[in-house]
C-alpha cells in the first residue's frame, strides 16, 4: 500500500475508520481545511438566481472573469497578460491536461515533457492516459547554479517541448529562488521550450507577504524571465474553493499569439491560443461551470480591490505546519526537504518527513497501524525514497494532542 495512489489511500483509511470506529490523523489528501471564500459563494448564488445554470458559458470564459484574472496577475505578480489569454478551466487539472495535449503537438520533432520533481502524481497519470512521453529528475541535488547544467543536459538533446513544476512545491514545499527561476526562463528562451508553472498554492510562501495588491513583494514566477509560459492558478487552496472545480489557465501574450505549423497535423489552424480554446478545451468540457465563474469573479474582484486578504485566510496552514513539524522532530522524525538553497523552507500546506531504518513505503504502511495516514514520496517522482508527504490542511488544532500521543507511541515502539 506504500505505493498506492492518493485516492486509494483515502478509500482505504475511510474503510478502516468505519470498521474500527477510530479517527485517523488524515494527512494524505491535499484538501482545503477552511471554509470557502464567502464572497465567492455569495457571487455564485446571485448568478444562479439569475438563471445562468440554464445557459452555456463561452468556451473561453465570461468577460468579467477574464478581465479580473488579467488584473489579478498584474496586481499580485506584476505580470502583464491580455484577458484573451486568461481562460477558466475545470480546475487546474483540466488546464494541465489540455496543455499537455497541445504542447506535445507544437513541434513534430519533440515528443517529451520534462518534470522538475518531486511533483503532483496525477500529472504523470494524465501523461499516461494520453500516451505521452515524459522524463523527470528530483531537484533536491540541483538547487541554485547546479540547476542550469541539469536542465541543459535535457534541453540540448532536442526532444523536450515543455517543462512542468509547482511553486511552492507539492509535495516538498520547496520554493524556487529568483536565481533558479531566471535560469529556467533563460534556458526556455534559448531552446524555445514552454514552461508550465503550477501555482496551486499561490501566495502561500508565508516567509513573505504577497497579500497587498499592486505592491511588492509579488508572487515569484518564471514569467519575469520568459514569454514562453503557461500559468495554472488554482482556486482550490488559496480561496478554499475546491468543490466548484474552477481554475485559471494564464497563457502569455507571446505564446498565445504564436503560430506552430505542426499543429495543423491535428487541428484546422496553427494559432496557439485559438487552437487551445476551440480545438482542445472545447472538446474536453465545453467550458467550465457558469455559476462558478461568477463566484471566482467576485473573489478576484474583491482581492484586486484590496477588500479580501486571501493570504491572511490561509496562514492557518503554515501555523499548523510549524506545530506538526515540531511534534514529528521531537519524536525522532526528520524533515526530508528542509532547505531552499541556504534558507529553511517555509511552513505551509505540506511538509515531508522520514524515520530512521524505514523507507517511505515501509514507514507509510507502518504508520497506518498508529492511525496516521499520508502518502509516500515514491509516487511523486522524488528520489528521496525514505520520505513521506504530510498535508496539514485537515488536521484540526484539537487533534494535535492525539497526533503527539501517536507519534510518541510510534517512537517508543521503534527506538533507534
Amino acid at each position: 500500500m506504500g505505493r498506492a495512489s492518493i485516492r486509494e489511500i483515502k478509500k482505504l483509511v475511510d474503510l478502516i475508520e468505519k470498521a474500527s470506529g477510530q479517527q485517523f490523523i488524515r494527512m494524505e489528501m491535499g484538501i482545503p481545511g477552511l471554509p470557502p471564500a464567502k464572497i465567492g459563494v455569495e457571487g455564485q448564488i446571485e448568478a444562479l438566481t439569475k438563471g445562468v445554470a440554464a445557459i452555456y458559458p463561452d468556451i473561453h470564459g465570461i468577460a468579467p472573469l477574464k478581465q479580473e484574472i488579467s488584473r489579478f496577475v498584474k496586481l499580485f505578480m506584476n505580470i502583464e497578460v491580455n484577458p484573451d489569454g486568461c481562460i477558466p478551466t475545470v480546475g487546474s487539472m483540466q488546464g494541465g491536461f489540455a496543455s499537455f495535449l497541445m504542447l506535445s503537438r507544437i513541434h513534430k520533432e519533440r515528443d517529451t515533457t520534462l518534470f522538475i520533481d518531486p511533483g503532483f502524481p496525477v500529472h504523470k497519470q494524465q501523461h499516461k492516459v494520453l500516451n505521452l512521453k515524459f522524463e523527470t529528475f528530483d531537484v533536491y541535488d540541483y538547487r541554485g547554479d547546479k540547476l542550469r547544467d541539469k536542465l541543459e543536459s535535457y534541453f540540448a538533446k532536442g526532444h523536450i517541448h515543455s517543462v512542468l513544476y509547482s511553486n511552492p512545491n507539492n509535495p516538498s514545499w520547496i520554493c524556487f529562488t529568483e536565481k533558479e527561476l531566471s535560469i529556467i526562463g533563460e534556458l526556455a528562451n534559448k531552446y524555445g521550450i514552454v514552461i508550465m508553472e503550477d501555482l496551486a498554492y499561490f501566495g502561500m510562501d508565508f516567509r513573505q507577504d504577497f497579500s497587498k495588491p499592486g505592491q511588492p513583494p509579488y508572487q515569484p514566477s518564471v514569467a519575469n524571465y520568459t514569454g514562453n509560459y503557461i500559468l495554472f492558478i488554482s482556486s482550490s487552496k488559496a480561496f478554499s474553493y475546491a468543490g466548484e472545480r474552477i481554475g485559471m489557465m494564464v497563457i502569455s501574450d507571446q505564446l498565445f499569439n504564436s503560430r506552430f505549423p505542426d499543429l495543423k497535423r491535428y487541428y484546422q489552424g496553427d494559432h496557439f491560443g485559438n487552437v487551445m480554446i476551440f480545438g482542445t478545451i472545447y472538446p474536453l468540457s465545453s467550458g467550465t461551470s457558469h455559476s462558478a465563474q461568477y463566484g471566482l469573479t467576485a473573489i478576484l474582484k474583491a482581492a484586486n480591490e484590496g477588500r479580501f486578504d486571501f493570504v491572511e485566510e490561509v496562514k492557518e496552514y503554515g501555523q499548523k505546519a510549524a506545530i506538526m513539524k515540531k511534534l514529528f522532530v521531537e519524536n525522532g522524525f526528520s524533515i526530508v526537504y528542509d532547505m531552499d538553497e541556504d534558507k529553511p523552507i517555509a511552513d505551509g500546506f505540506y511538509f515531508t518527513y522520514s524515520y530512521p531504518g524505514f523507507t517511505g513505503v515501509e514507514l507509510l504502511e507502518k504508520m497506518i497501524y498508529y492511525g496516521i495516514s499520508a502518502i509516500s514520496l515514491d509516487i511523486t517522482g522524488s528520489e528521496r525514497h525514505e520520505g513521506i508527504r504530510a498535508c496539514t490542511s485537515l488536521i484540526r488544532r484539537d487533534q494535535m494532542p492525539l497526533l503527539e500521543e501517536r507519534l510518541k507511541k510510534f517512537h517508543k515502539d521503534h527506538p533507534f
